[in-house]
């Protein structure tokens, strides 16, 4: 099961790689379009692809976290924080992009989301009684 969920994750992301790739290089594609066609689709797709992207890297590093300060933080979570602030950071410097502080705010709101779906699902399921 680890295997298949591993896999998933990894072909997720890859996904993503070539829509981020498509917009960087100024391409059009039928899921910018099906983007435009609903409203505020822009932010719902960042908030769905990060919060999906989450919940696939958690569960794929089997749930395990490290502290930070008081808190217990996914490796999941870590590392799609990590590629996504580097990504949007990025837009800055790519002439067919633009930085928006709202999308960077939709995609910690996808994080946070995966992560909390994540929290209370080995909530249940790591339960006795």
């Amino acid at each position: 099961m680890h295997k298949l969920v591993s896999f998933v994750a990894m072909s997720f992301l890859v996904f993503i790689v070539w829509v981020i790739y498509l917009a960087n290089t100024g391409q059009d594609s039928i899921f910018f379009d099906l983007v435009r066609s609903i409203p505020n689709g822009d932010k719902l797709g960042h908030v769905s692809l990060c919060g999906i992207l989450t919940v696939l890297f958690i569960v794929c590093c089997k749930f395990r976290s490290f502290a930070f300060g008081n808190a217990h933080v996914y490796y999941g979570v870590a590392i799609v924080l990590t590629l996504v602030c580097l990504e949007e950071l990025s837009q800055a410097f790519i002439s067919t992009r633009t930085f928006d502080l709202f999308d960077m705010v939709a995609n910690i709101v996808g994080i946070s989301s995966g992560a909390f779906i994540c929290h209370l699902g080995k909530t249940r399921f790591t339960q006795t009684g």
